[in-house]
């Protein structure tokens, strides 16, 4: 049974009810103030628009070349495609998999998905196959890391010009609008009215549920057998046996909580930790060139920025490359160990900091950005050549591992220690 005027929050699982909300209104929980959804103007409208011209500008800037480097006379030139090409000759695929999965693959993913489902909207018809796009852009919206990139190629540039006369590239310009386009188009669609939408059309004049009053007191769904779907939003009556429930609406796994959420998190997590050591000890790059050789690990590159009086691309980097993880790693044990032990201890404060090690953790991609156009760039042979060493490869796995410690993380298991204030009864309006 669907249930259309109640709503579970999916931060702590209150169950509340809709509302019908003003142009630019948000309706928040009540309890963790999380946001529940947005209403946007024209919606699918705008999110087509905003994709068809990210699509365009995403095959421009994967065409065109980045950024040069003249030294002499002699300019080598780089795509980001080219650039992973370089770092998986030089033996360092590991790398050259996540910095292409993160800034080619999965923003044409996030693009595609969303022209395969809006595209048949815009002329009234159903999407083929609409529900398993849909997974599939929830599922890549976390790993595409534009925005991340623009900031690693203005800190490869500062550290490049040092060494010769830089050359911006149409490619540049192109990857810088792709990222304010690629975030207004996500921005902008809204999957309530694309169910919505979709519901309508195969369903014309039909009913999308009953209206349920609102329980007394402070009650989880799951408290009263109800679940919601993590993907659409779908909110769905369980069985007496939900074991392999799937959404009757996208077909994504609904549960009451997440399947062994702490000790998936625990894992990811404690591999995280025993690869951050490496990642900030072992050198991340190697330099070679007419006055020797050099090792740089991550806070030398920092040191550098610093003393070449670019301190503000050295504090970004630090506390991109260097803080973030770090305290990334302590937040996530914080709140697997105050979950684990029951702690009643401020759960709308513990929800703030899960919000923002989900927000933060992407941008510890920064420096393998910065790692993959140095290695590019400087590949002058006998003047000055630059590779990645094996630490880049433990920080790279250090930030996947955190952010699938995340996660894996369930928040509501931090709401499920306080209980309910009050009993209450669902009851048909």
């Amino acid at each position: 049974m669907t249930h259309a005027r109640l709503l579970a929050c999916h931060e702590c699982d209150l169950l509340q009810v809709d509302a019908d909300l003003p142009e630019g209104g948000v309706l928040r929980c009540r309890r963790c103030h999380g946001e529940l959804y947005r209403n946007r103007a024209n919606s699918l409208g705008n999110a087509l628009a905003l994709s068809l011209g990210a699509a365009v500008l995403l095959a421009i800037a994967n065409s065109y070349p980045i950024v040069g480097l003249s030294v002499n006379g002699t300019l080598v030139e780089t795509t980001l495609i080219g650039a992973v090409d370089v770092l998986y000759i030089d033996g360092m695929w590991p790398i050259a998999l996540l910095v292409f999965l993160t800034t080619v693959a999965i923003p044409a993913v996030q693009v595609a998905s969303m022209l395969w489902m809006l595209i048949p909207l815009r002329f009234n018809r159903v999407p083929w196959g609409a529900a398993t796009v849909f997974r599939l852009a929830r599922l890549a919206q976390p790993w595409g890391m534009t925005e991340v990139l623009i900031i690693g190629l203005l800190v490869a540039l500062v550290k490049l010009a040092h060494i010769a006369s830089v050359v911006v590239d149409v490619g540049l310009w192109s990857f810088g609008i792709l990222m304010l386009v690629l975030a207004a188009a996500s921005a902008a669609f809204d999957s309530r009215d694309l169910w919505a939408r979709i519901t309508a059309l195969q369903n014309p004049g039909g009913q999308t549920g009953g209206s349920l009053s609102l329980p007394r007191g402070w009650l989880s769904a799951a408290q009263c057998g109800l679940m919601q779907c993590h993907d659409c939003g779908l909110l769905v009556k369980a069985p007496a046996h939900a074991q392999g429930l799937c959404c009757s609406r996208c077909g994504a796994s609904v549960h009451f909580r997440k399947p062994d959420s702490l000790t998936r998190t625990w894992a990811f997590l404690l591999a995280a930790m025993v690869l951050y050591i490496p990642a900030n000890v072992l050198p991340v790059m190697y330099t070679s060139s007419l006055f020797g050789a050099e090792k740089d690990t991550i806070m030398s590159g920092v040191v550098y920025l610093w003393t070449s009086g670019s301190w503000l691309l050295a504090l970004v980097v630090f506390v991109a490359s260097v803080a973030v993880p770090m305290l990334k790693i302590i937040a996530i044990a914080f709140l697997s160990i105050s979950t684990q032990v029951h702690s009643r201890w401020n759960p709308e404060q513990r929800t703030r900091i899960y919000r923002v090690v989900e927000l933060v953790g992407r941008w510890s991609m920064l420096d393998i950005y910065v790692i993959t156009m140095l290695v590019a760039l400087v590949q002058f042979k006998a003047l000055a050549t630059i590779q990645a060493g094996l630490a880049a490869v433990a920080f790279g796995a250090v930030v996947v591992l955190t952010m699938f410690a995340a996660m894996s993380f369930d928040s509501r298991l931090i709401w499920d220690a306080d209980g309910p204030d009050h009993a209450g009864q669902l009851k048909h309006a």
